[in-house]
């Protein structure tokens, strides 16, 4: 929940930095958003995979396998296709817009060139292709729909008694010394020096996310994983802030650090994957205390008086506001930098409009009848 609040912040920031591709910029732009960005990125969306696949353990243990597909296929496939088809080709336009002033096509006009499409199978599973459309900020949904039928048809075929063997070995050892839980970082570590990464996908490869889907899985079926998680949270945090900022001085300096095989390229690349998972352990062990009970456990206790319905309006609006914020963000974005401000002044207003916006749109126009919350992925 924090996280998908956090990208307005994230992607506001986007429009004031000097490097990267982003739909709308502003005219003056400071190389602090790319340090600060950077470092969002290292763990954002990796701890989005974790948690996703935290719930996906827990939902195919409740539901099967059968119904957790048909689950994940109305609660993500239902959403991706709506915004794929009505919200997903405004930042595209907007940003031809933004790039040449004498472009005059109308947004109806620009739609067919959007849905120019064909399949590109090597792209999986990104297979629908095109030159002016693209999946945008729903990459996120694509893999994590492709990544629970995966999973789901994994774990029908495994024996389920050898493998709860081998995890129950792991987290033995996890519990019995300290740093195992940190070795998973050697192989993100080589999966970005050695694959590589990938702009489009925050940084990373997209299949890395689902070594962090995978760790969420696991996760989830060993409370003894958690309990080392908050033991390893501070070494965890200390080392990935430093790691990540021995990896900064070759992202700023390569000329294509994402892809390049020079040493320097493939040793901040290697850098980073490491920074990311020592990160993605130490967030949520730092923010999972012993003693402290789930918000709703706490309002079922207190027989609801106390019910944190901030907390409960947010958790149902993760995925909708999550759909939702970044073509606001970049509609916004288009007419802000129009303004004559200084950049501090710019990103405050256009945080908070982009802010007001969306959860406004969520209130108003997803949340409130059984259709739209069918169409955002509410259950209902």
């Amino acid at each position: 929940m924090l996280v998908v609040i956090g990208l307005i912040f994230f992607h506001s920031a986007l429009v004031f930095a000097t490097e990267g591709d982003f739909y709308v910029t502003n005219s003056e732009t400071t190389e602090v958003v790319t340090v600060i960005a950077g470092f969002g990125v290292v763990w954002a969306m990796p701890l989005l995979f974790l948690i996703s696949g935290l719930g996906a353990r827990h939902s195919l243990r409740r539901r099967g396998e059968g119904a957790f597909v048909k689950e994940r296929l109305l609660r993500l496939g239902v959403p991706l296709l709506l915004a794929t088809l009505l919200l997903n080709p405004l930042p595209q336009w907007l940003r031809q817009r933004a790039a040449d002033p004498e472009y005059k096509e109308s947004y109806l006009d620009f739609l067919p060139h959007f849905f120019d499409v064909h399949v590109e199978f090597d792209a999986f599973p990104f297979l629908v292709q095109g030159e002016y459309f693209e999946t945008g900020h729903l990459w996120f949904v694509v893999l994590l729909l492709t990544f629970s039928l995966l999973w789901a048809c994994l774990h029908r075929g495994l024996p389920h008694e050898p493998v709860r063997r081998v995890m129950d070995r792991v987290a033995a050892a996890t519990l019995l010394r300290r740093g195992v839980l940190l070795l998973p970082a050697l192989a993100f570590a080589a999966i970005c020096a050695f694959v590589g990464m990938e702009e489009d996908y925050a940084g990373w490869h997209r299949w890395s996310y689902l070594l962090f889907f995978a760790a969420g899985f696991a996760l989830a079926a060993d409370p003894r994983l958690r309990t080392v998680m908050r033991r390893e949270a501070r070494p965890a945090a200390c080392l990935g802030v430093l790691l990540f900022i021995a990896a900064a001085p070759g992202f700023t300096t390569a000329d294509d650090p994402f892809t390049q095989t020079t040493p320097l390229a493939v040793v901040s690349r290697a850098l980073f994957g490491a920074a990311g998972w020592c990160l993605v352990v130490a967030i949520p062990g730092l923010l999972d205390r012993p003693g402290r009970q789930p918000p709703q456990e706490a309002a079922q206790g207190q027989a609801g008086a106390l019910r944190p319905r901030v907390y409960t309006y947010l958790a149902a609006a993760v995925l909708p506001l999550y759909v939702l914020h970044q073509p606001i963000v970049v509609a916004v974005a288009y007419f802000v930098v129009g303004w004559s401000a200084p950049i501090a002044v710019a990103y405050v207003m256009l945080v908070t409009i982009s802010l007001v916006l969306t959860l406004a749109a969520y209130e108003l126009l997803v949340r409130r009848t059984r259709v739209t919350r069918f169409l955002f992925g509410i259950r209902v």
